[in-house]
């Protein structure tokens, strides 16, 4: 491979390192840090302060996520990633000043169509594009990101909001957001191909999904990824609240917990890149899937600091995992040429299951006072997932392009 190809590619890799640790790490991981401040200041329950980003994915994913997908597929994926990035950093500026409720759900609102527009979709299109033999690898690299941004905005929050209150910190993650990540999406290129870099600014011919929506496969990918994100982001999205409200823990030690889950996350995306690129990705995706599964019933010993330990430990190996084997499988079974749309279903139907569990699990937990109804709903969609995920077929029937290195 060329010294320059190789140049592009690392350029590529970094790109989406810093876009997924600013949209994801920073501000999807980073906001839910913030909901027992809102919930003690406005007085709002537990779940209205999950319902933003459940409302906002519900209006956002269905009206956004195909179009995104398509823009991507025909213009390629740089501008839309440069418009999520303004989006998302601006999104959580605006929370830092908001008000009322219906500012909450406004600025929820663009922090969702900045993380359709700059998060996963456009990043996973991207690296495939440049990526074939060590498309793992690569994207278990760019999805460090999350977890390490992801980690230290947990570790920094705490000194951030005693620095500058709860609403100081989250002006100045939005900042960072903007100021981090646009530069670099400014000078990526949207394709390999020095021809199609050249001609970027013109419309891209997009390949047919032919008789994709008529497979199986693409249901079960669905539903899989459906219900272990939906999952995932239940706990995620009340895991603080649970900590800090419900057993009392201090803002460091809750800190600390979630924290520990996106340190090791960032092992889970370096192990499940490798894995994937070695063994079969639906065996891989199986094991991410069974790490979530196991790891929510280990919540019900909260009181238990080895119990947390382990929980943070085996839910951090498959969060790492969660989102970056997603297009890997999609690629295997279907190509890369209808990624971008194919993701943009995909993702839009994941989007609405993150909504609306978190959402589910709040209201399950104000109506009976406790969070055991919620988590053993959390463990039985993790199941499912599994359960959808054994059931593809054992060898994709993946349609790619010529290979690259």
């Amino acid at each position: 491979m060329a010294d320059g190809a190789s140049g592009r590619q690392v350029q590529v890799a970094l790109t989406s390192f810093v876009a997924l640790f600013a949209i994801v790490g920073l501000a999807l991981y980073g906001l839910p840090f913030y909901y027992d401040f809102m919930v003690r200041e406005f007085g709002w329950s537990r779940a209205q302060v999950t319902s933003g980003n459940a409302i906002s994915k519900l209006i956002v994913g269905p009206l956004f996520g195909f179009a995104a997908g398509w823009v991507v597929d025909r213009f390629g994926p740089r501008r839309l990633m440069m418009a999520g990035i303004v989006m998302a950093g601006g999104a959580l500026i605006g929370l830092a000043h908001m008000s009322a409720l219906w500012m909450f759900y406004l600025f929820y609102l663009f922090n969702a169509i900045g993380y359709v527009c700059g998060g996963p979709l456009p990043n996973q299109v991207l690296l495939s594009r440049w990526f074939d033999k060590g498309r793992g690898k690569a994207m278990g690299f760019a999805y460090l990101g999350i977890g390490v941004g992801g980690y230290l905005v947990l570790r920094l929050s705490p000194q951030l909001v005693s620095a500058f209150g709860w609403r100081g910190a989250l002006q100045v993650l939005g900042i960072i957001i903007i100021v981090i990540a646009l530069p670099l999406a400014w000078f990526v290129r949207d394709d390999r191909d020095p021809a199609a870099g050249a001609a970027r600014h013109a419309p891209r011919a997009v390949a047919p999904l032919g008789g994709i929506f008529r497979d199986p496969a693409f249901y079960l990918l669905a539903l899989g990824s459906m219900c272990s994100i939906g999952a995932v982001g239940g706990t995620n999205q009340h895991l603080k609240l649970y900590l800090s409200l419900d057993w009392q823990y201090s803002q460091d030690a809750a800190a600390t917990v979630a924290s520990t889950v996106l340190a090791c996350s960032i092992a889970g995306r370096l192990i499940m890149g490798w894995l994937a690129d070695k063994i079969p990705r639906r065996r891989v995706m199986l094991l991410i899937y069974l790490l979530i599964a196991g790891s929510i019933p280990l919540l019900f010993a909260a009181q238990s600091k080895a119990s947390m330990t382990l929980f943070s430990i085996v839910f951090g190996l498959g969060l790492g995992g969660e989102y970056l084997i997603i297009p890997l499988m999609a690629a295997e079974l279907f190509g890369v040429r209808v990624l971008g749309r194919l993701l943009g279903v995909i993702l839009t139907a994941d989007g609405v299951a993150e909504a609306t569990v978190p959402m589910l699990v709040g209201y399950l937990r104000d109506t009976t006072g406790s969070y055991r109804s919620g988590f053993f709903v959390l463990i039985a969609i993790a199941i499912v997932g599994t359960l959808a995920i054994a059931a593809l077929p054992r060898r994709g029937a993946a349609r790619l392009e010529p290979t690259h290195v």
